[in-house]
């Protein structure tokens, strides 16, 4: 038997065309707020703020910059902090500072190393080294098992120590010499030079932690000849060994050093080195596992060379993306053309973005088109980039985005 329904009134006749509006109306504004939030997501974003300004506590000026970013999100951004003047040698501190904010904003910097005993001695200087201590290349690990902050730095680049901090950079346990991890480098050169990074290091899907190392076998003090590797532990910062050597200095390889290290896609382990080479290009090599079995190193077109430390980091957007920082110069002639081993200026900050594990890099935005040098970089957990950099004679840091580097409206 059919069911017949009620007639419908006037009320019950306007009522439903009403219902029917107020429910498209609700959607309309979900979906207005869906394509807003969206578009706010996508929106380019660059902001800058100095972190180690020159004068700062006293301190002449600070350079070679380091950037992580911790487990709990902390930031931590370090460099050398040298007290008398701008010289690779003299009297230099490793000083830290923190960000709860994504790098918007800094607490107080302090001294983080030496904290040992003082080891004095410049053999760059005649007299009065010897009262000097100089502390190098700070490079800093996150250990995401652990959660704790391995951090590695060398004294007058003859003795390397490592200390960890448990508790997001706030304090650091008493330092631990480490220097006997690079004696197996000597069977392929008698070092008298030995630096970590600079920069940071990683940790592989493993747990291993690995830090990019460079090491020099001219007269006592001297940066060159030079050659690069890793060192890594597979117990937490407990112990280190040394791996392969990576960038032997020989052939077109002009003293391979301040490597900077990666992880891609599948696994592997790149290294992006500097180097004094007529190709004027950054020096490329992979590994499975950070340690051994390097690739023959390759330069890379694309990656320019003005002979000055680049940074690189793997991006949670999509597998395979790469993000990269150096100054994108040459040394040219009078006539424009490219000088071999020219050593361009260090200016015209670039941040190059790959798709690709690095093997093509098509898009390019300059960060900073004037005096620029060393750079390190880390990414937060909502994909924002931050950039330490030596601009000018202060290190500052950059927040940027996927979309800024891309130049999206």
């Amino acid at each position: 038997m059919e069911t017949l329904q009620p007639p419908l009134t006037l009320t019950s006749r306007l009522s439903r065309p009403r219902l029917a509006f107020s429910r498209l109306h609700q959607c309309v504004t979900l979906l207005s707020c869906c394509v807003v939030g969206l578009l706010s997501a996508a929106a380019p974003l660059i902001e800058t703020s100095d972190v180690f300004p020159a004068k700062m506590a006293g301190i002449e000026r600070y350079r070679i910059p380091g950037i992580v970013v911790t487990s709990r999100g902390t930031v931590l951004a370090y460099a050398e902090a040298r007290k008398n003047n701008s010289s690779d040698w003299g009297e230099i501190e490793i000083h830290l500072r923190r960000s709860l904010d994504g790098g918007k904003t800094w607490e107080s910097g302090k001294k983080i190393a030496h904290l040992g005993d003082r080891l004095e001695g410049n053999p760059r200087k005649a007299t009065g080294g010897e009262r000097e201590q100089t502390v190098n290349n700070p490079v800093a690990i996150v250990d995401r098992t652990t959660g704790a902050i391995e951090f590695l730095y060398c004294i007058n680049y003859a003795r390397c120590f490592s200390m960890r901090s448990t508790d997001d950079g706030v304090t650091w346990s008493q330092p631990v010499d480490i220097t006997a991890t690079f004696e197996p480098f000597r069977r392929h050169y008698d070092w008298k030079v030995i630096a970590t990074g600079p920069g940071h290091g990683i940790q592989l899907k493993s747990g291993r932690l690995v830090v990019p190392i460079w090491l020099a076998y001219g007269k006592t003090g001297d940066h060159k000849p030079s050659a690069a590797a890793t060192i890594y532990s597979d117990d937490h910062g407990r112990s280190w060994k040394a791996g392969d050597l990576a960038l032997p200095n020989e052939g077109a390889f002009g003293d391979p050093n301040e490597t900077m290290i990666t992880t891609l896609s599948d696994g592997r382990v790149m290294l992006v080195a500097r180097s004094v080479s007529k190709a004027n290009r950054k020096l490329i090599t992979t590994s499975a596992d950070g340690a051994t079995g390097w690739s023959t190193p390759k330069f890379h077109e694309q990656l320019w060379e003005p002979v000055c430390m680049a940074s690189i980091v793997a991006h949670p957007a999509k597998a395979g993306t790469l993000i990269f920082s150096n100054p994108h110069t040459l040394g040219r002639d009078s006539s424009g053309k490219e000088i071999p081993a020219g050593r361009g200026k260090r200016e015209n900050l670039v941040i190059k973005l790959s798709r690709d594990d690095g093997t093509t890099w098509p898009v390019s935005r300059t960060l900073d088109a004037g005096p620029s040098a060393y750079s390190d970089l880390a990414v937060l957990a909502d994909g924002t980039v931050v950039c330490l950099y030596e601009k000018a004679s202060d290190i500052t840091v950059a927040r940027f985005n996927l979309e800024w580097i891309e130049g999206k409206p």
